[in-house]
């Protein structure tokens, strides 16, 4: 059970966070916007959203070797150099530490993506730090039938 519901306590609140969800995934690639959700949600150890994005790339169509693997995606063969640049850089902004992001982080990242493209991506990973700090705090648990 779930300390406090924000949706019903502060909907005006939540329907913002939930219009920068919109806003990111009608602008970032549905499969990378998911192995970002899934990777900033198991560095931030949020169990709800561990599980929701784990269920909602399956659906899409991943494959559940890559959605294991994104926990040791820098090991892992199974992903592009974009998903890679996109991966460190979820790390970077995630862990967000007081030096911010290191360059070696950002150049590839600016060198696989549009300026464009690499504004969204960092609204989708700043989105999911949202809901994941959320779902902590009110220790929101996944459901345990679906």
């Amino acid at each position: 059970m779930s300390r406090l519901a924000l949706d019903k306590v502060s909907p005006a609140a939540y329907r913002a966070v939930y219009g920068m969800e919109q806003y990111c995934r009608d602008r970032v690639d549905p499969t990378l916007y998911e192995l970002v959700k899934l990777r900033a949600s198991m560095v931030n150890g949020c169990s709800f959203c561990t599980d929701m994005h784990s269920r909602d790339a399956l659906a899409a169509g991943e494959s559940s070797r890559r959605l294991f693997a994104v926990a040791a995606w820098h090991d892992a063969p199974f992903f592009s150099e974009r998903e890679r640049a996109a991966l460190a850089l979820t790390d970077a902004v995630t862990r967000l530490g007081e030096h911010g992001v290191p360059d070696e982080v950002w150049a590839p990242a600016a060198k696989e993506f549009t300026e464009q493209e690499l504004a969204d991506l960092l609204m989708a990973i700043a989105t999911i730090n949202v809901w994941n700090r959320l779902s902590i705090a009110v220790q929101k648990e996944p459901p345990l039938e679906v």
